[in-house]
């Protein structure tokens, strides 16, 4: 990297970021990716250096991994953290305490994977899977459909876990809206064939997000921002659209804008990719401009393969990071999170904004296997 292009990393990215009362000292985000390293859904010491190891490597805000809210049908995995319990919270203030000793900041990913559960998989065996309309994200019957009392009590779950969050010394909060799990199968179509007042129109189909957004923002201070995450693609429905137009997004982002979202974090496989015809704004870049609020971009940062690589086995080389910069320059987004290039080098951070990108370690599938 030349010294006028370290030069120019360390401008654009350096730049401390504000929401509510967290302070990120740069734009660069930890993305969530799930690591299923917490034995009994607790998170050890392992995970705690695991994270600090990110902050320690200039990484102003970190995403954990998605963490189960309380619910019996939120989770598909016994090793994936869940975010109750006071034996997963003793270790989620293990985690918060090691970040913030290295100047980061943070704040947990909640989930809840809806219908997408396996059927007789931990954490609740028993626990049946459970969605907007009884169907898979291919449309097949699968679970059932929710009752009025499961939306409340899912809703009643994020919210605890947002108090909670902020108990524990989290920074702000992240609803996992994206990539077809529970809140995404209500506002995609093809999951969502409700006929009450949660189906239907694109705003009807934002109720039960809203909603949720809505309970947390209740339940946590004034100060304690909330980050929603969202995407047009789905697993296993990676062409999936929520909004085909910038006024079908329009009437997506208004309702969840008005509910309290804080910070919208939209979730793209190739972060370059323009998302409408006639611009080359990317889904953060639009979400930003139609709704105001400040958005985090995200897909394949620094890497010349996305993720769906990594699940096919494959590495990704190190790529630079020229449209990044020109993209975040003109304000199109304001955070980046980067993803398997901090599996890969956790130093990722500091290497970029000093202009060391020749170390930084490229990624390899095989990295994913351990926790480092």
């Amino acid at each position: 990297m030349t010294d006028e292009h370290a030069l120019r990393a360390t401008d654009a990215l350096s730049r401390p970021f504000s929401v509510r009362g967290l302070t990120s000292p740069n734009r660069i985000a930890m993305a969530p990716m799930t690591r299923q390293f917490s034995p009994g859904g607790v998170p050890g010491q392992d995970v705690a250096d695991y994270y600090a190891r990110r902050a320690a490597g200039g990484v102003g805000l970190v995403i954990t991994e998605g963490t189960y809210v309380d619910h019996d049908s939120a989770g598909t995995s016994g090793s994936v953290p869940r975010f109750h319990g006071e034996d997963a919270f003793a270790g989620w203030a293990r985690v918060v305490d090691a970040v913030h000793a290295e100047g980061g900041t943070i704040i947990p990913q909640l989930w809840h994977v809806g219908v997408t559960r396996a059927e007789g998989a931990p954490p609740v065996v028993d626990a049946e899977p459970v969605g907007p309309s009884g169907v898979s994200l291919s449309g097949e019957p699968k679970g059932r459909a929710m009752t009025q009392k499961d939306l409340d009590d899912v809703i009643g779950a994020f919210a605890g876990a947002a108090a909670a969050a902020e108990r524990l010394g989290f920074d702000g909060a992240e609803l996992h809206g994206a990539h077809g799990y529970l809140i995404d199968q209500f506002l995609w179509e093809g999951s969502n064939r409700r006929t009450d007042a949660y189906g239907g129109s694109v705003v009807a189909r934002t109720r039960f997000a809203a909603e949720i957004v809505a309970a947390c923002r209740a339940a946590v201070s004034d100060d304690f921002p909330l980050f929603f995450r969202m995407s047009q693609w789905k697993m296993d429905a990676y062409e999936a659209k929520l909004a085909r137009t910038p006024e079908e997004l329009d009437s997506l982002l208004t309702p969840l804008a008005e509910a309290g979202v804080d910070v919208f974090h939209a979730s793209t496989r190739r972060y370059w990719l323009p998302e409408f015809e006639g611009s080359d704004l990317n889904l953060a870049g639009w979400v930003k401009k139609i709704s105001g609020r400040p958005t985090v971009t995200v897909g394949s940062v620094g890497l010349d393969g996305d993720f769906f690589s990594a699940f096919q086995g494959n590495g990704s080389s190190v790529t630079g990071i020229e449209q990044l910069l020109e993209r975040i320059e003109r304000d199109e987004f304001d955070m980046v999170a980067v993803g398997r290039a901090l599996i890969a080098d956790p130093e990722w951070a500091a290497k970029t904004l000093r202009g060391r990108t020749e170390d930084i370690t490229p990624f390899s599938a095989e990295m994913l296997k351990t926790l480092r």
